[in-house]
């Protein structure tokens, strides 16, 4: 049977099918037509740059409250060699609130925010669990190749999902939708259905072993021991913590820049149909540049691709902040495709060299933790600038400050430390 890094291959596939399941609601609910349904449906009707604002605040919170909950649950998921259970609950919920959000009535705001975070709550939760997993799909040698074409997987299979929905959303009356009502429930129910289909193989057929553990209060207890002695631990290791350092602060503009395109174009006055469309050119040039970005990080190092990717999102931020037209804004979305995957690819594969392969989940609750706080200070930065200034081109400015911490951070990271691999525990 062919192998990926040492591991059958099988394994390595069923992990990289998450990603394409998530991605739909990473894709087509996140960054493209929630911010379109908050303004048109169920914005309050003031102006879309308040709207972007609220949008803001509601991924500021999902983020916060992932960012206590995914040590404590890493640390219970390790101790109980749960994390393809944990994922299923962060599946379920994500599932059920984005189905619920493809129901809700017109003129709902704050329905649609509370959905919303909960579904991304789901969402962000669930790929705290997906990520721990990774080391137990396969050996560290295949760590950069596989987490990158997770990504490439995930760019392909959302991006078809998307296109289909754009379709939907344009020409509605192709296949029979006689109100905007029934376009919502389309468009936002099949990427409940497509996320809980792809998610099945990894949660039905999963790579870790499934013994009998405690009880819940015991679990929570030894979830808090181990939870403690990783932050000894994590203290300790000062590569991995000036990288969290780093990748806190750049991924908190990726995270922003994802989740507030849309509105903030919106804000602007561009038509929401380019927007989306715009979007999709982002999830084409993703798939391939992710591939490439997969070889980039094996042959010219972790370190530098990051640095690289870093650069482009500063330079395409500060030139988002003064462009004027939509063709502009396709070309920014041609460019942060082209490097979108490669950094998120490779910030995994880091990471997941760094880390004792046995205490995966654990390790990964701190990544994910610093991923979702780092969800966090950028939405607010923005609706803050918003709130303070009234200028949404001003607020999407700030975000580069958080590219140039991060570029900054990284550099004090040794450029050969991934080749530093800790033993398994």
């Amino acid at each position: 049977m062919t192998n990926v890094g040492g591991t059958s291959v099988r394994p390595a596939w069923r992990w990289l099918l998450y990603d394409a399941a998530e991605s739909a609601f990473a894709t087509t609910v996140m960054a493209g037509f929630f911010p379109v349904f908050l303004v048109h449906v169920w914005g309050r009707g003031v102006t879309p740059a308040t709207d972007l604002a609220d949008l803001g605040l509601a991924a500021s919170a999902a983020a916060l409250f992932v960012a206590f909950l995914a040590p404590l649950a890493g640390a219970m998921a390790d101790a109980r060699s749960a994390r393809s259970r944990f994922l299923a609950t962060g599946v379920v919920l994500g599932v059920g609130a984005t189905a619920a959000l493809a129901f809700l009535p017109a003129g709902a705001l704050t329905g649609a925010l509370a959905l919303y975070a909960l579904a991304a709550v789901g969402y962000s939760a669930a790929n705290v669990f997906y990520n721990a997993l990774l080391p137990h799909a396969v050996g560290p040698e295949a760590f950069t190749r596989v987490s990158t074409y997770a990504y490439a997987a995930g760019y392909l299979a959302g991006g078809a999902l998307f296109a289909a929905e754009i379709v939907v959303a344009t020409h509605p009356a192709l296949f029979g939708l006689e109100s905007p009502a029934a376009v919502r429930i389309v468009v936002l129910g099949s990427v409940a259905v497509w996320w809980a289909g792809l998610s099945l193989p990894l949660l039905v057929r999963t790579p870790e072993a499934r013994p009998s553990g405690p009880s819940v209060a015991t679990l929570m207890a030894e979830g808090w021991t181990r939870l403690r002695r990783t932050f000894r631990e994590v203290r300790r290791h000062r590569t991995v913590v000036l990288f969290l350092l780093a990748y806190w602060c750049y991924i908190d503009g990726v995270n922003t820049i994802i989740r507030l395109a849309v509105s903030y174009g919106l804000a602007l006055g561009f038509p929401s149909a380019s927007l989306v469309e715009a979007l999709l050119l982002t999830q084409a040039v993703a798939f391939p540049s992710a591939v490439l970005y997969a070889r980039l990080g094996e042959r010219w190092g972790l370190r530098r691709g990051l640095l690289l990717a870093i650069g482009v999102y500063a330079l395409a931020t500060l030139a988002a902040a003064r462009m004027h037209t939509v063709t502009e804004f396709f070309v920014l979305a041609a460019t942060v495709g082209l490097v979108q995957g490669g950094i998120q690819g490779l910030s995994r594969a880091y990471y997941g060299r760094l880390i004792p392969r046995g205490r995966s989940a654990e390790f990964f609750g701190f990544y994910g933790v610093v991923g979702k706080f780092s969800a966090v200070l950028g939405p607010l930065l923005v609706a803050a600038t918003e709130f303070v200034s009234g200028s949404a081109r001003g607020a999407i400015a700030t975000v580069v400050l958080l590219f140039l911490a991060g570029a900054v951070l990284l550099l004090r990271v040794p450029a050969d430390a991934e080749l530093a691999l800790p033993p398994a525990d």
